[in-house]
């Protein structure tokens, strides 16, 4: 039952590696057993408004089920909110990776279709084949589910992202490891550092599919892709990145013909780490139609390394306004949201503190110029990293936990 609620530091960087992996990929401690127990709920979750003004959640229930969900078209959430039912999916023997950084998706576009994605995870670790779902009737029916890439080797096909174009051209990106997988078995020796980022496109709400399509070389292994319209239409992605002597940081690039293989260097914390943090950024158009992003990493700040979540402003080639860097007031913030309306501009984050995890929200109404600072709810337990959704000016923190889904209005 989904109900409507009112409105690290360097020295845990070890742990929190550590701890997302094991998530991730489904790995305790090395040589540890694990207890019986009954599987835990994956909570990862994706939501989006629909035309009409609800807003929909996709994600698996407590039987690793497929479902959506949607509210009424109108609403405060200072109230109670009706929500429809649960509607289960036909996902046929899929698996389906609903935790952490990989999570189910869904997407609007015209004509009444709307698509939802996932990873299937695949028998061999690390691998997985990026699924869809479509709609053509607005979310009454759906498919069954198909591959969206045509390459089918049992290799990386991870981490999704999908979004609708100002065309209405449905776009998917994922994390691919075909060009690793060319090279002799000499590991890190071969010189391809990371994975790929890989995509394609659909006309007709992903009916078809066009080629697959490389965006980059060299992307990070388990980070979430972010995504953004610009105010041409087109979408703009941010990724982290692998640059050279495995300094990961984060590309940003445009996802058209014209971007493919143009990678520019968005962020400067020139980490250098031989591992995934498994923590991607986030991105917003800004009124200036540069970019607003969000992103984890490590910064050397006199003698020591300082791990934080940041935010800056990027002009619109997607390259850093260095005087706009700073991080969040939370040294535990991590799996930071960014949605912007004209020069509004919210950030959301979960902040963890032993078992209790809290929602917390930076909120700026002069274009991210200053913020001030607001607690949103707090729980103990399991949760979901918070997910921002937008309707026009309408900004909603959706935060999902074993026992609610919690909807926050952002009010500025």
């Amino acid at each position: 039952m989904i109900t409507l609620i009112r409105s690290a530091g360097a020295a845990a960087l070890a742990l929190l590696l550590t701890t997302a992996q094991a998530q991730e990929h489904g790995h305790g401690a090395a040589g540890a057993q694990p207890a019986a127990r009954a599987p835990r709920l994956q909570l990862a979750s994706g939501v989006a408004f629909a035309p009409d003004g609800r807003l929909w959640l996709v994600g698996l229930d407590a039987e690793r089920h497929l479902f959506v969900q949607s509210t009424r078209p109108t609403g405060d959430v200072t109230g109670s909110v009706a929500w429809s039912a649960a509607q289960r999916l036909d996902t046929g023997t899929d698996a389906i990776s609903a935790d952490g950084e990989n999570r189910p998706k869904l997407a609007f576009g015209p004509q009444g279709w709307v698509v939802i994605s996932y990873t299937q995870p695949l028998a061999k670790p690390f691998t997985g084949m990026i699924r869809m779902l479509r709609s053509t009737d607005g979310g009454k029916t759906f498919s069954a589910p198909f591959t969206v890439h045509a390459d089918r080797q049992e290799i990386t096909h991870r981490f999704e992202s999908i979004a609708f174009d100002a065309k209405g051209v449905l776009h998917s990106l994922w994390v691919d490891k075909r060009d690793l997988a060319l090279l002799p078995k000499a590991g890190k020796k071969s010189g391809y550092v990371g994975a790929a980022v890989y995509r394609n496109e659909s006309l007709d709400g992903g009916a078809r599919f066009g080629p697959d399509i490389k965006l980059a070389d060299h992307s990070c292994e388990c980070c979430r892709i972010a995504l953004a319209a610009g105010r041409d239409g087109v979408l703009r992605a941010l990724w982290r990145h692998v640059f050279d002597a495995n300094v990961r940081d984060h590309g940003f690039a445009s996802v058209s013909a014209a971007g493919d293989g143009h990678v520019v260097r968005a962020t400067l914390d020139d980490w250098h780490i031989d591992a995934c943090p498994h923590h991607g950024p986030g991105l917003a158009l800004a009124a200036d139609d540069g970019f607003h992003a969000v992103w984890f990493g490590m910064r050397r700040q006199g003698a020591h390394d300082v791990a934080a979540v940041r935010y800056a402003r990027l002009n619109l080639d997607g390259s850093p306004r260095l005087d706009t860097v700073r991080a969040l007031p939370d040294e535990r913030a991590e799996h930071a949201d960014v949605l912007a309306y004209g020069e509004r501009v919210a950030i959301v984050w979960r902040s963890v503190d032993g078992a209790r995890s809290t929602l917390k929200a930076w909120l700026s109404t002069d274009s991210g110029a200053t913020f001030r600072l607001a607690d949103l709810a707090s729980v103990v337990g399991d949760n979901d990293h918070p997910r921002l959704a937008q309707s026009g000016e309408r900004m909603v923190a959706v935060w999902r936990n074993n026992q609610e889904v919690q909807v926050h209005e952002i009010r500025f």
